[in-house]
């Protein structure tokens, strides 16, 4: 499987070109259905592709975590349980793996005239979804705390870990930082942005075979075990919308989190606008040279098992979704990758990492075995009951069996 997109994400989230508009979806008949994750900025694509629903058009969605879960059964059947599946750098490939998504040239011509080029992800000389967002995780801090206790905002980890020292021996906090560090995809992709940061390889060049088991690996692995002790003791529950209440109470003063989330952490309607209105963004931490925060794109596929007339309905629903209209109505919400976009103060952390030279999330098609592997494995030791050394072994032997299993190992 060859992967060939047009534009490096950091390209595309600088972008700020004029686009044209979408003003009438014009859809006669169909019934689009779209699954996706759980956010702001994706709420806001599905309800205004919902605007396109009328008496023979109808318009459903389901926004949930377990998307990644979901998806592949449910493109599978036949028909599709859903027309529409919103994905991001990694989870189009188990899609394009099962051969469950069509390619959208045909519709591209047809309906697309608003997409820029390097919204067109194409693979294998085909375009197999629009990308409509950039994404990755980056610091969030309360610039008002760090500036009464003369703490510049941290740069590195170990920057990061002498700041929580410093709230904590002044009494502020216990627990300054927060993170999502909840077994299985989160916590996975906290060890995959620390290693992408040391700029090192997770696979030997040209083959499959594992290449994490090294200095660096080692170095992510005490770095992680060291950001559960400025946690609080129930950081294993923490995923990415459980630690949002915690910055709104006032709890935390420095977190990762994902830049999708940024706008809603300093919205109008945020329930503690005092802190809302101190909240800032910087990029990630870094083990290494780089910021330690991979960066991703999320755009939208429509599946294969469908009918023709509901394929149609759903890509111009979806246009009509990330027209720059909905942008107008929605900037604060993301890093969008759509015509005329103008960064505003949530998307800094996002531009921080690109402009620190933040690297992609790899797109290999044996990443998502080594996801698993470490979302599985490494809980253990970060608790305590085993070593590092074990837990790499735990990993590497994971993800080699199912490399070998798949047929990517011999």
């Amino acid at each position: 499987m060859k992967f060939t997109v047009k534009s490096t994400v950091a390209a595309c989230a600088l972008m700020a070109s004029a686009g044209m508009s979408w003003a009438d979806c014009g859809i006669e008949s169909g019934s689009v259905r779209i699954l996706s994750n759980d956010f702001s900025a994706l709420h806001a694509v599905s309800e205004w592709a919902a605007k396109c629903a009328n008496g023979s058009v109808e318009v459903t969605s389901n926004a949930t975590a377990e998307h990644k879960n979901i998806q592949v059964p449910a493109l599978t059947t036949n028909p599709a349980t859903y027309t529409v599946a919103v994905v991001a750098s990694n989870s189009i490939i188990p899609l394009l793996t099962d051969d469950l998504i069509r390619p959208l040239d045909e519709y591209v011509a047809k309906w697309g005239g608003q997409l820029q080029e390097n919204q067109l992800i194409r693979i294998n000389g085909k375009i197999m979804a629009i990308a409509f967002m950039a994404n990755a995780q980056h610091l969030f801090y309360r610039d008002d705390i760090l500036a009464e206790n003369g703490i510049e905002v941290p740069t590195t980890f170990d920057e990061l870990f002498a700041a929580a020292d410093k709230l904590r021996a002044a009494g502020l906090m216990d627990s300054p930082i927060t993170s999502a560090y909840k077994p299985g995809w989160d916590l996975a992709a906290e060890f995959v942005n620390a290693y992408l940061g040391t700029g090192n390889e997770f696979f030997v060049p040209g083959s499959a075979e594992l290449a994490i088991d090294n200095a660096d690996g080692m170095k992510v692995l005490e770095t992680m075990k060291q950001m559960t002790t400025y946690m609080g003791t129930d950081w294993a529950t923490y995923d990415t919308n459980s630690i949002k209440p915690i910055w709104e109470a006032g709890d935390a003063a420095l977190s990762i989190s994902w830049g999708s989330r940024a706008g809603a952490y300093i919205g109008a309607d945020n329930p503690s606008p005092e802190i809302a209105a101190h909240t800032s963004f910087a990029a990630s931490p870094t083990v290494g040279s780089t910021p330690g925060g991979a960066l991703w794109w999320d755009g939208f596929t429509i599946a294969k098992n469908i009918s023709d007339e509901d394929a149609e309905a759903s890509f111009r629903a979806m246009m009509n979704g990330v027209s720059a209209e909905m942008m107008a109505e929605n900037t604060d919400m993301a890093v969008w990758l759509i015509g005329g976009y103008e960064p505003a103060k949530a998307a800094s952390g996002v531009i921080a990492n690109v402009n620190g030279g933040a690297r992609p999330y790899p797109m290999e098609p044996y990443m998502g075995l080594l996801h698993t592997a470490l979302g599985n494995n490494l809980i253990e030791y970060l608790q305590g009951s085993e070593s590092a050394e074990q837990a790499m072994a735990d990993i590497s032997s994971a993800y080699t069996t199912a490399a070998k299993e798949a047929g990517y190992l011999n």
